[in-house]
Parts: C-alpha cells; sequence; structure tokens
C-alpha cells in the first residue's frame, strides 16, 4: 500500500511500517491482521476539543490512536483491544511514537471496559468488524478472523458499549460498510441523532463502499448525507483529496452538517 512502507522486520513476527507520509510509526504483525487506510480515515473524522477524553474501541495496533495523536496532538486518549499480541503492540507503538503520555492502552473487552467505565468519555471511535457472523468465510487466522468478522461482540453490541462509554451530548465516529448503513441508523434510534453520513466512493461514479458515520448522543435531529470523497482515479492512483488525509494527515469536517 502507498501509505505502508514495510521499512524492516522488529521482530520475526512483526514488521515496522508507516502511515501519514512517515509521521507515524506502526508495529503489526506480518501475517494476519494489518492495517488498511480505514482507521487513518477514521481518526481523520474525529476532532478533539481540549481536555477532551477520546477512546479508541478495538484499537487493534493503535494506528488510528497514533494518527489521531499525529495530527491534533491530542493528549487524552484511551484505546482498547482485547487481543494480548495486538494490546502489547499497540503499547509499543505509542513510545515509538513518543506517544506514551497521550495515549493509553487497556487489554480488555470493550463491552466489559465501556460498564465500567460509563460516562466517562467525550468520544468514541471505532472501526467494528465489518461481517456479520455467518455471512462470510472466516479467516484460519484467529486474529484477523475476529477483527473482520464479529463474534462475541455484534454491530448492535459495538454501539451500545459505545454510547455506554460516552458522556450526555458525546460523539461517536465509526466507519464500516455501507452497506450496513441501515443497521447502523436502526442500532442509533432512540440514543443518537445529529447523524452525518460521509461516503467514501472507489471511484467517480461508484457506489460507496464505506461510510463514515459520526453520531451525537442524546440528540434527536435526522441524519444528514454529506457529499463524501472519492478515492481513487481512474488510473488507480489516490486523489489530491484522499492524498491529503492520507499523506499529509489533513482532517475531514463531519461537523459542518451537525453543529
Amino acid at each position: 500500500m502507498d501509505y505502508q512502507h514495510r521499512t524492516r522486520r522488529s521482530r520475526s513476527i512483526d514488521t515496522e511500517d508507516r502511515l501519514l507520509g512517515g509521521r507515524v510509526r506502526l508495529f503489526q504483525p506480518k501475517t494476519g491482521y494489518r492495517v488498511a487506510i480505514d482507521p487513518v480515515f477514521l481518526a481523520s473524522a474525529v476532532r478533539p476539543r481540549g481536555g477532551e477524553r477520546v477512546l479508541d474501541a478495538g484499537c487493534g495496533t493503535g494506528a488510528a490512536a497514533l494518527c489521531l495523536a499525529a495530527r491534533t496532538r491530542h493528549e487524552a486518549i484511551v484505546g482498547v483491544e482485547l487481543d494480548p499480541h495486538l494490546s502489547e503492540l499497540a503499547r509499543r507503538n505509542a513510545v515509538a511514537n513518543g506517544t506514551q503520555s497521550s495515549i493509553g492502552i487497556v487489554e480488555a473487552s470493550f463491552r466489559e471496559f465501556a460498564a465500567e467505565h460509563r460516562g466517562q468519555f467525550d468520544q468514541v471511535m471505532t472501526n467494528p468488524p465489518f461481517h456479520a457472523a455467518g455471512t462470510h468465510t472466516s479467516s484460519p487466522n484467529s486474529v484477523k478472523a475476529a477483527a473482520h468478522g464479529e463474534q462475541a461482540l455484534d454491530l448492535k453490541g459495538w454501539i451500545d458499549a459505545s454510547c455506554d462509554a460516552l458522556k450526555a451530548g458525546g460523539k461517536l465516529t465509526l466507519i464500516h460498510r455501507a452497506d450496513r448503513l441501515g443497521a447502523i441508523l436502526a442500532h442509533f434510534e432512540n440514543r443518537f441523532g445529529a447523524v452525518s453520513i460521509f461516503p467514501l466512493w472507489p471511484r467517480s461514479g461508484v457506489e460507496a463502499n464505506r461510510v463514515i458515520v459520526r453520531a451525537t448522543k442524546g440528540r434527536r435531529s435526522l441524519p444528514r448525507l454529506m457529499a463524501g470523497l472519492v478515492l481513487h482515479r481512474e488510473d488507480g492512483t489516490y486523489t489530491d483529496d484522499a492524498d491529503r488525509v492520507l499523506r499529509d494527515a489533513a482532517a475531514l469536517d463531519l461537523d459542518q452538517a451537525t453543529d
């Protein structure tokens, strides 16, 4: 991938890669779960104010948290990850990027963490597993299988836990498959409003396969569909708008539709 240049092996099972044009160092497993562009776009849509606590739910190796810290210099980010190896790598990545004082990593079930820290966060960002249980062929790699397919916690569970962790008026930002937008909105009902839907189009004239969704806990206003962003030109290279996010750490403005 253009934005994940492998530089060297850090261990026999891990590699060191780069995000945001080299601003972020990322150690991640050599095989199995590997970061794509989704956490970079997720982080670009989060704009924390000073003093706000941000939770990265299911943080994996910490890519979204690291990108958010690199772009905003925010100092109150917590990542929660159930897998022991991924959570270890997330801590290692925080140290490698000099953000260990800004990013805390907790090895825990998101559901249990949210129940224990109810109403303590101003923002939650998350990249939940994309596939509902029983709807895809699961990877033989257990870590990759857990990252891509719902297991103990389904989409409703992710949204429920996010709601638990958020303060009243707190914001949830997630990235997901566009064909699951209906389910996302259904699970928001009576708990989240002021929804901004930001499609990511693979190319101009092609239907979106990803959406970034922002919602506010306790609000009741109707959803709004934004123009979104086209990722690729016809020749397969990234568009200037996508390049600004992926390489230059530009932010996406999802607040314009809700604030």
